[in-house]
Protein backbone atom coordinates (compact mmCIF):
# COMPACT_ATOMS: atom_id res chain seq x y z
CA UNK A 1 0.00 0.00 0.00
CA UNK A 2 1.26 3.35 -1.00
CA UNK A 3 -0.11 4.73 2.18
CA UNK A 4 2.51 2.69 4.17
CA UNK A 5 5.64 4.76 2.76
CA UNK A 6 4.35 7.45 4.47
CA UNK A 7 4.83 5.96 8.08
CA UNK A 8 7.61 7.05 9.95
CA UNK A 9 6.77 4.65 12.71
CA UNK A 10 9.83 4.05 15.61
CA UNK A 11 11.70 7.08 13.52
CA UNK A 12 13.69 9.77 15.81
CA UNK A 13 13.40 13.32 14.24
CA UNK A 14 14.90 15.97 15.49
CA UNK A 15 13.98 19.20 14.70
CA UNK A 16 15.40 22.63 15.23
CA UNK A 17 13.21 25.38 16.31
CA UNK A 18 9.78 23.67 16.82
CA UNK A 19 8.46 25.72 19.95
CA UNK A 20 5.82 27.37 17.55
CA UNK A 21 4.86 28.52 13.62
CA UNK A 22 6.36 26.52 11.07
CA UNK A 23 8.22 24.34 13.29
CA UNK A 24 5.81 23.30 15.64
CA UNK A 25 3.71 22.16 12.67
CA UNK A 26 6.02 20.21 11.13
CA UNK A 27 7.27 18.58 14.24
CA UNK A 28 3.84 17.84 15.35
CA UNK A 29 3.07 16.28 11.79
CA UNK A 30 6.35 14.01 12.25
CA UNK A 31 4.77 12.84 15.37
CA UNK A 32 1.52 12.17 13.73
CA UNK A 33 2.91 10.31 11.30
CA UNK A 34 4.84 7.73 14.18
CA UNK A 35 8.05 9.66 14.52
CA UNK A 36 9.56 10.29 18.25
CA UNK A 37 10.41 13.77 17.98
CA UNK A 38 13.09 16.04 19.55
CA UNK A 39 12.94 19.46 19.84
CA UNK A 40 16.14 22.02 19.92
CA UNK A 41 14.72 25.66 19.90
CA UNK A 42 15.07 28.57 22.40
CA UNK A 43 11.38 28.89 23.01
CA UNK A 44 9.89 26.42 25.97
CA UNK A 45 8.51 23.76 24.05
CA UNK A 46 5.74 23.24 26.26
CA UNK A 47 3.14 23.22 23.56
CA UNK A 48 4.79 20.91 21.72
CA UNK A 49 5.74 18.13 24.05
CA UNK A 50 1.64 18.00 24.79
CA UNK A 51 0.84 17.60 21.41
CA UNK A 52 3.76 14.40 20.96
CA UNK A 53 3.05 12.90 23.92
CA UNK A 54 -0.88 12.99 23.61
CA UNK A 55 -0.71 10.80 20.79
CA UNK A 56 1.70 8.57 22.14
CA UNK A 57 5.18 9.63 21.06
CA UNK A 58 8.65 10.37 22.79
CA UNK A 59 9.29 13.88 23.09
CA UNK A 60 12.85 15.32 23.91
CA UNK A 61 13.39 19.14 24.13
CA UNK A 62 16.88 20.92 24.39
CA UNK A 63 17.26 24.31 24.80
CA UNK A 64 19.73 25.54 22.26
CA UNK A 65 20.82 29.10 20.98
CA UNK A 66 21.70 29.22 17.63
CA UNK A 67 23.59 32.33 17.62
CA UNK A 68 26.14 29.96 18.76
CA UNK A 69 26.32 26.96 16.30
CA UNK A 70 29.07 25.55 17.87
CA UNK A 71 26.47 23.82 20.10
CA UNK A 72 25.35 21.03 17.47
CA UNK A 73 27.17 18.38 17.85
CA UNK A 74 26.33 18.20 21.59
CA UNK A 75 22.50 18.48 20.46
CA UNK A 76 23.24 15.41 18.43
CA UNK A 77 24.67 13.28 20.96
CA UNK A 78 22.05 14.46 23.63
CA UNK A 79 19.16 13.45 21.11
CA UNK A 80 21.06 10.24 20.95
CA UNK A 81 21.49 9.61 24.07
CA UNK A 82 17.69 9.89 24.89
CA UNK A 83 15.92 8.89 21.77
CA UNK A 84 17.82 6.90 20.39
CA UNK A 85 19.81 7.75 16.67
CA UNK A 86 18.47 10.16 14.69
CA UNK A 87 16.90 9.11 11.31
CA UNK A 88 15.46 12.50 10.33
CA UNK A 89 16.94 16.08 10.60
CA UNK A 90 14.73 19.35 10.01
CA UNK A 91 16.52 22.48 9.55
CA UNK A 92 13.32 24.84 10.55
CA UNK A 93 15.52 27.57 13.51
CA UNK A 94 15.53 31.05 11.92
CA UNK A 95 15.83 34.40 12.00
CA UNK A 96 15.21 37.55 10.07
CA UNK A 97 16.25 41.44 10.69
CA UNK A 98 15.25 44.29 8.17
CA UNK A 99 16.86 47.58 7.19
CA UNK A 100 18.08 48.89 3.61
CA UNK A 101 21.61 47.81 2.55
CA UNK A 102 23.03 50.94 3.59
CA UNK A 103 21.76 50.74 7.06
CA UNK A 104 22.21 47.46 7.57
CA UNK A 105 25.17 46.23 10.72
CA UNK A 106 27.67 43.95 10.78
CA UNK A 107 26.14 42.30 14.02
CA UNK A 108 22.65 41.78 12.18
CA UNK A 109 24.74 40.18 9.24
CA UNK A 110 26.48 37.78 11.64
CA UNK A 111 23.61 36.52 13.59
CA UNK A 112 21.18 35.87 10.76
CA UNK A 113 24.29 34.20 9.05
CA UNK A 114 25.24 31.87 12.12
CA UNK A 115 21.42 31.08 12.82
CA UNK A 116 20.27 30.13 9.50
CA UNK A 117 23.27 29.26 7.37
CA UNK A 118 25.74 28.06 9.76
CA UNK A 119 24.34 26.23 12.07
CA UNK A 120 22.43 24.55 9.14
CA UNK A 121 25.51 22.93 8.29
CA UNK A 122 27.38 21.79 11.10
CA UNK A 123 23.84 20.28 12.56
CA UNK A 124 23.71 18.73 9.08
CA UNK A 125 27.15 17.72 9.20
CA UNK A 126 27.20 15.80 12.50
CA UNK A 127 23.99 14.23 11.64
CA UNK A 128 25.47 13.06 8.59
CA UNK A 129 28.76 11.56 10.13
CA UNK A 130 26.22 9.58 12.30
CA UNK A 131 23.91 8.13 9.21
CA UNK A 132 27.10 7.43 7.98
CA UNK A 133 28.59 5.36 10.66
CA UNK A 134 25.36 3.10 10.95
CA UNK A 135 25.05 2.92 7.26
CA UNK A 136 21.06 3.30 7.28
CA UNK A 137 20.33 6.49 5.35
CA UNK A 138 18.29 8.84 6.25
CA UNK A 139 16.54 12.56 5.42
CA UNK A 140 17.83 15.72 5.89
CA UNK A 141 15.34 18.76 5.28
CA UNK A 142 16.17 22.31 4.85
CA UNK A 143 13.89 25.19 5.58
CA UNK A 144 14.67 27.44 2.61
CA UNK A 145 12.55 30.78 1.57
CA UNK A 146 11.17 32.33 -1.40
CA UNK A 147 14.28 34.67 -0.95
CA UNK A 148 16.47 31.74 -1.96
CA UNK A 149 15.01 31.93 -5.44
CA UNK A 150 14.37 35.56 -5.19
CA UNK A 151 16.33 38.79 -3.81
CA UNK A 152 13.51 40.83 -1.96
CA UNK A 153 14.17 43.74 -0.19
CA UNK A 154 15.49 45.31 3.34
CA UNK A 155 16.90 41.47 4.41
CA UNK A 156 20.44 41.14 2.83
CA UNK A 157 21.72 38.20 5.65
CA UNK A 158 17.94 36.52 5.04
CA UNK A 159 18.63 36.58 1.61
CA UNK A 160 22.04 35.36 1.27
CA UNK A 161 21.52 32.84 3.69
CA UNK A 162 18.45 31.62 2.42
CA UNK A 163 20.04 31.41 -1.59
CA UNK A 164 22.92 29.20 0.36
CA UNK A 165 20.59 26.90 1.98
CA UNK A 166 19.25 26.04 -1.30
CA UNK A 167 22.77 25.34 -2.89
CA UNK A 168 23.86 23.48 0.54
CA UNK A 169 21.05 20.88 -0.07
CA UNK A 170 22.24 20.50 -3.72
CA UNK A 171 25.75 20.00 -2.31
CA UNK A 172 24.88 17.53 0.33
CA UNK A 173 22.60 15.52 -2.00
CA UNK A 174 25.25 15.04 -4.44
CA UNK A 175 27.63 13.80 -1.74
CA UNK A 176 24.90 11.95 -0.18
CA UNK A 177 22.66 10.18 -1.56
CA UNK A 178 24.61 7.24 -2.95
CA UNK A 179 24.49 6.44 1.14
CA UNK A 180 20.72 6.69 0.82
CA UNK A 181 20.86 9.83 2.39
CA UNK A 182 17.82 12.14 1.16
CA UNK A 183 18.73 15.97 1.30
CA UNK A 184 16.04 18.15 -0.14
CA UNK A 185 14.62 21.82 1.24
CA UNK A 186 10.94 23.43 1.60
CA UNK A 187 11.08 27.17 0.39
CA UNK A 188 7.78 28.46 2.18
CA UNK A 189 5.76 31.13 0.64
CA UNK A 190 4.42 34.04 2.86
CA UNK A 191 3.45 32.32 5.78
CA UNK A 192 1.34 34.10 8.44
CA UNK A 193 4.22 33.57 11.34
CA UNK A 194 6.21 35.74 13.62
CA UNK A 195 8.58 36.53 10.96
CA UNK A 196 5.68 38.38 8.70
CA UNK A 197 4.02 39.88 11.00
CA UNK A 198 5.14 43.26 9.95
CA UNK A 199 4.20 42.42 6.50
CA UNK A 200 1.02 41.38 7.31
CA UNK A 201 0.11 44.73 9.61
CA UNK A 202 0.92 46.85 7.07
CA UNK A 203 -1.90 46.99 5.40
CA UNK A 204 -0.43 48.45 2.13
CA UNK A 205 2.31 46.10 1.65
CA UNK A 206 0.03 43.42 2.96
CA UNK A 207 -2.20 43.83 0.16
CA UNK A 208 0.93 44.23 -2.63
CA UNK A 209 1.98 40.59 -1.49
CA UNK A 210 -1.44 39.15 -1.54
CA UNK A 211 -2.30 40.49 -5.16
CA UNK A 212 0.68 38.58 -6.31
CA UNK A 213 -0.40 34.99 -4.71
CA UNK A 214 -2.28 33.10 -7.03
CA UNK A 215 -4.19 31.48 -3.98
CA UNK A 216 -5.32 35.10 -3.03
CA UNK A 217 -4.19 33.93 1.18
CA UNK A 218 -1.06 34.00 3.72
CA UNK A 219 -0.02 30.37 3.96
CA UNK A 220 -0.66 28.83 7.14
CA UNK A 221 2.00 26.61 9.43
CA UNK A 222 -0.55 23.56 8.47
CA UNK A 223 0.43 23.64 4.82
CA UNK A 224 3.64 22.65 5.83
CA UNK A 225 2.83 19.19 7.32
CA UNK A 226 2.21 17.32 3.77
CA UNK A 227 5.53 18.16 2.14
CA UNK A 228 7.45 17.43 5.61
CA UNK A 229 5.99 14.34 5.81
CA UNK A 230 6.79 13.28 2.08
CA UNK A 231 10.02 14.09 2.51
CA UNK A 232 10.53 12.57 5.66
CA UNK A 233 9.16 9.26 4.30
CA UNK A 234 10.26 6.84 1.80
CA UNK A 235 7.58 7.92 -0.52
CA UNK A 236 10.16 10.49 -1.86
CA UNK A 237 13.19 7.97 -1.99
CA UNK A 238 14.01 9.08 -5.09
CA UNK A 239 13.98 13.06 -4.44
CA UNK A 240 17.44 14.70 -4.04
CA UNK A 241 18.79 17.72 -3.63
CA UNK A 242 15.37 19.62 -4.49
CA UNK A 243 13.52 22.83 -3.31
CA UNK A 244 9.35 22.48 -2.78
CA UNK A 245 8.28 25.27 -2.69
CA UNK A 246 5.10 25.67 -0.78
CA UNK A 247 3.96 29.08 -1.72
CA UNK A 248 0.49 29.68 -3.42
CA UNK A 249 1.91 30.00 -6.63
CA UNK A 250 4.44 33.06 -5.68
CA UNK A 251 6.71 31.78 -8.15
CA UNK A 252 4.49 30.57 -10.73
CA UNK A 253 3.03 33.99 -11.11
Amino acid sequence: MILDKFKLDGKTALVTGASKGLGYAMAAALAETGANVANACIGDGENLRKAVQKIGRKYFYIKADFSNPSIASDIVEKVTNSLGEIDLLVNNAGIIRRASITEFTEKDWDDVINVNLKSVFLLSQAVAKKMLKRNCGGKIINIASLLSFQGGIRVPSYTAAKSAVMGLTKLMANELAQHNINVNAIAPGYMATDNTAALREDAKRSSEILSRIPAGKWGQPEDLMGVVVFLASEASAYVNGYTIAVDGGWLAR
